[in-house]
């Protein structure tokens, strides 16, 4: 996400392993350009922004989806001006919904599996005497 409010003349270019921006910002028409180096390769094709009023969200799609990328940079820096929404965040690690449908196979099967109609009730109410119980003599 690109923060910058108002812009206009927006461009977005997407490269193999590089995102780059410009536009021009408000009232007073100032210019903003920034280009990311990228850890590794985006699919350019897939990859798509969006512009509001508050900002530029760009949504990159790796060449290589199951591969983890440490961080989204090339370089370990922290750019101040660039952050990341986590409410868009598609985690490589994320089931698919045929994943999921399984799973919920497999809880419904373990649900359905029944057991305990034959175990004693351990609610409390036993009146009989425990063996290391006290007599009153």
């Amino acid at each position: 996400e690109f923060c910058v409010a108002d812009s206009k003349d927006l461009k977005v270019n997407f490269g193999k392993k590089k995102c780059g921006f410009s536009c021009v910002r408000g009232t007073d028409n100032v210019k903003h350009e920034n280009e990311i180096d990228l850890f590794d390769e985006i699919d350019e094709n897939e990859s798509k922004h969006k512009r509001t009023d508050r900002s530029v969200l760009c949504y990159l799609r790796k060449a290589q989806p199951g591969k983890a990328w440490p961080r989204l940079t090339e370089d370990k820096v922290k750019l101040t001006w660039l952050g990341t929404d986590f409410n868009n965040w598609k985690d490589w690690e994320d089931d698919s919904d045929e994943e999921m449908g399984k799973f919920d196979q497999l809880s419904d099967m373990m649900n359905s599996m029944g057991g305990g109609d034959d175990l004693p009730d351990l609610d409390g109410d036993d009146d009989s005497a425990d063996s290391d119980d006290e007599s009153e003599c």
